[in-house]
């Protein structure tokens, strides 16, 4: 299968040792993005569906704003180069790359301090609890990859009432990326939609969030202080630790139907 690597392992369990002669380990690979005829990027990946991956990342780093923009995109035979070129040959990727701080070394070319726009607070809530953990319930279901092999990270993108796009890879970063390549291919707009995610969600997630205009991010883990602040900053709500019957909701809970009046009064309102 495409982004799982054949291998024999040895498993012990309760004083019993056994012999996994079929087992498999997530693929992880070194891919260059090429762009108008110059490398782009380089980073860590599962080389699979590697033309989901470029155009969510040049969508993501604002070199195309739909398949339109792109000529010709080609993945090399050997799964560790992906050749794009563009309608407007004068586009060049900038001198210097930020490598950030993401599992699978994200990359992006965007300066953080920049502020997005504050995504509309809508009046009625977006979501309940209980929707939070069916939708998580769903991708952890989804993740055919991580079925196999573990060692994989999982996101997709939702209605809120079941997954549209859903992206595995070694990185949690290249999963948003991938989940907005598929979009583009598909004709899916991101704007207003729910980005769901296994892995920790750190600024740079939060800043691909913002510029896909989702307004809700749930991850099944924790988020770091940056995208809490960036979160609150661009009013986007961002949940947490979603389990059973249980989530933490770090900002804008009024899109999942807090209100201050049913409350505790521990309870901190943004």
């Amino acid at each position: 299968m495409n982004g799982i690597s054949p291998w024999t392992f040895w498993v012990w369990q309760n004083g019993v040792w056994e012999e996994a002669a079929n087992g498999a380990v997530i693929e992880e690979g070194l891919v260059r993005i090429h762009l108008n005829g110059r490398e782009l990027a380089t980073f860590m990946c599962t080389p699979h569906n590697l033309d989901d991956l470029a155009l969510g990342f040049l969508r993501s780093e604002g070199f195309i704003t739909s398949l339109d923009d792109v000529r010709l995109l080609n993945v090399c035979p050997n799964r560790n180069c992906v050749e794009v070129w563009l309608h407007d040959l004068s586009i060049e990727p900038p001198p210097r790359a930020i490598i950030t701080s993401g599992c699978g070394g994200g990359i992006t070319f965007d300066d953080l301090s920049g502020r997005a726009e504050p995504l509309p607070l809508e009046v009625s809530p977006l979501l309940t609890p209980n929707a939070v953990c069916a939708l998580m319930q769903q991708l952890q279901e989804a993740a055919t990859l991580y079925k196999q092999v573990r060692g994989v990270h999982t996101s997709a993108l939702s209605d809120g009432q079941q997954l549209l796009l859903v992206a595995e890879d070694v990185g949690r970063h290249n999963t948003i990326d991938r989940l907005w390549g598929q979009a583009l291919k598909r004709g899916i707009t991101t704007e207003g939609k729910i980005l769901l995610a296994t892995g920790r969600i750190s600024s740079e997630m939060l800043n691909k969030a913002a510029k896909m205009h989702v307004p809700v991010v749930i991850s099944r883990t924790s988020a770091t202080s940056l995208s809490v602040a960036l979160g609150q900053a661009w009013r986007i709500t961002l949940i947490g630790y979603v389990r059973r019957q249980r989530l933490r909701v770090y900002t804008w809970p009024q899109r999942i139907g807090w209100e201050r009046r049913n409350a505790s009064s521990r309870f901190h309102h943004p």
